[in-house]
């Protein structure tokens, strides 16, 4: 199994997360997304992906994209330490909570769209940062709201083990912080995000950690 990932990628932060808590070894194939242009537009990896965007994993003759379809992938095809609930109800919820961030929040405040803003658009580096700024907020709020106001949020965001909501949520939050977003307002998440800090599978999949990180 081969994971092309980029260290400072939300959606590899994500999978590294996943594999981490099941206890997975991947081969790691380092994907630079600002270097000599972007080697995702490399030949290699455009035939992998012809979308540009990591993560993608390579497993048994498949080349995946998608971090959510990833982590699902993993889920079905190495079911121990699941991170989806038994029951229907708790994996509705857990995916529900999963595309928020990555569906909702992510794809508007990522690399390209950001390079976009400041090459095309001609958006002032203040004008950027206050577009990042804006929708993480709007939807952090409302993330908040949904967790802070369900009783089956637990020690983490869907009871008391770390599920696919979680691997989204970390690195969501680490890069609002990158970004020095205002998270005061999100006690909630503060709090899940602190105890997944605590595993070690969370923090061996931090950005500064990885090889390619230098």
């Amino acid at each position: 199994m081969k994971l092309h990932t980029y260290h400072r990628s939300s959606a590899s932060y994500r999978v590294r997360i996943a594999l981490n808590l099941k206890g997975l070894q991947a081969e790691a194939a380092y994907v630079h997304l600002t270097r000599n242009g972007g080697e995702q537009f490399a030949p290699a990896f455009d035939a992998l992906n012809p979308q540009h965007l990591v993560p993608v994993i390579e497993d048994d003759g498949m080349a995946l994209p998608q971090s959510l379809a990833i982590i699902e992938y993993l889920e079905e095809t190495r079911p121990a330490a699941p991170l989806l609930p038994s029951d229907a109800r708790g994996r509705a919820r857990v995916r529900a909570l999963s595309q928020a961030i990555a569906s909702d929040i992510h794809p508007i405040n990522n690399l390209r769209v950001l390079k976009y803003l400041s090459e095309e658009l001609k958006a002032s580096p203040d004008q950027k940062n206050a577009w990042y700024r804006h929708w993480v907020a709007l939807g952090l709020a409302g993330l908040e709201r949904q967790l802070a106001g369900d009783p089956a949020t637990g020690l983490f965001c869907h009871g008391d083990t770390p599920t696919m909501a979680d691997c989204c949520l970390v690195p969501q939050l680490y890069n609002a912080r990158r970004f020095e977003c205002d998270l005061s307002g999100y006690p909630t998440l503060a709090v899940i995000d602190a105890r997944c800090a605590e595993l070690a599978a969370f923090r061996d999949a931090l950005p500064e950690t990885q090889p390619d990180a230098g």
